[in-house]
C-alpha cells in the first residue's frame, strides 16, 4: 500500500496570526492574508495551514472554508513550541528605506530578538512606518519558519537610547575607527547584549565620545574594510550569532 503522506505536508503555507492558539479553536483570515491564502496558494476545504501566534508556538490547521474576502481555519494540533530566542538587541540607524529594509529582513531571518532603529545626525531618514516595518519581519519570519517575531520598537534619538540603556545589557559598538575584534569580544561576553550600527555616514566625533563613554560600551571591529550600514549590521548580527548565540 501507498505511504500515507505527511500531515502537515511541508509545502503548506504558513501565516502569524493573534494569539493565543489553542486545539480545536476556531481562526477567521481576512484582508491580505486572506487573498494571499485564497488567491496566490488557492487553498481549498481539508488543505492545510501553519499557524504561529509568537505566543505559544506553531499549529497546523485545517482549512474549513475559502472564499474570496475570508478563509476560515480549524486549528488541529501544536507542532512546536515558540522558539528560545538569544537575548541580542539590534540598535541601528535609519538608513534609506530600501536597505533599511533589508536589514529588518535579514535581523529577522538571523534571530534578533528586539530590533531598536536609532535616528543620528548623519542619518537620511528620522522616521520609520511601523505597520509597514512589522509587515517585513513577519514576512521574513514565515519564510524561514521562525516561531517568534523580534520585538520592533519606535525609532530613537541616540542621545536617548543611551541614557535610558538599561544596567547590565553589553553595548557593542560597531566603530569604523577600531575596537576589538567583533568575534572575539562576543565570545569573551556573556549575558544580555545589543549591537550598535551606524548611519551612511557613520557616526560624528561627538556621537562616537557620547557612545565610547558609556559605561556598557564596548567598542569592536568588523574587519579592515568600511561597511554600508546594512552590511555592518548582518555582519555583526551573524557574527554574533556563530560565537555566543544559537547557531
Amino acid at each position: 500500500m501507498p505511504a500515507t503522506p505527511a500531515w502537515p505536508p511541508k509545502s503548506a503555507p504558513r501565516l502569524f496570526v493573534a494569539g493565543p492558539l489553542a486545539a480545536g479553536a476556531a481562526v477567521r483570515i481576512e484582508g491580505n492574508p486572506a487573498h494571499y491564502l485564497a488567491r496566490v496558494m488557492r487553498v481549498a476545504p481539508g488543505d492545510a495551514v501553519i499557524l504561529c501566534d509568537d505566543m505559544t508556538g506553531e499549529w497546523a490547521a485545517r482549512v474549513a472554508d475559502a472564499c474570496k474576502r475570508d478563509v476560515l481555519l480549524d486549528v488541529v494540533e501544536k507542532l512546536r513550541e515558540r522558539e528560545a530566542v538569544p537575548d541580542l538587541w539590534l540598535c541601528p540607524a535609519l538608513l534609506k528605506k530600501d536597505r533599511f529594509d533589508l536589514i529588518l529582513e535579514k535581523a529577522t531571518e538571523l534571530g534578533a530578538a528586539r530590533i531598536q532603529p536609532l535616528i543620528t545626525r548623519r542619518c537620511v531618514a528620522d522616521k520609520l512606518n511601523l505597520e509597514r516595518a512589522l509587515a517585513i519581519t513577519t514576512e521574513a519570519a514565515e519564510q524561514c519558519a521562525r516561531t517568534a517575531l523580534p520585538q520592533l520598537a519606535d525609532p530613537v534619538k541616540l542621545d536617548t537610547l543611551l541614557a535610558s540603556w538599561p544596567e547590565g545589557r553589553a553595548l557593542f559598538f560597531a566603530d569604523e575607527k577600531g575596537g576589538a575584534p567583533a568575534a572575539e569580544a562576543f565570545a569573551a561576553h556573556t549575558g544580555p547584549a545589543a549591537i550598535l550600527t551606524g548611519p551612511e555616514g557613520g557616526f560624528d566625533e561627538a556621537e562616537r565620545a557620547a557612545i565610547r563613554a558609556h559605561p556598557a560600551a564596548r567598542p569592536i571591529t568588523l574587519g579592515p574594510r568600511i561597511l554600508r550600514g546594512e552590511t555592518a549590521a548582518i555582519a555583526a548580527l551573524a557574527a554574533w550569532m556563530a560565537t555566543a548565540g544559537d547557531w
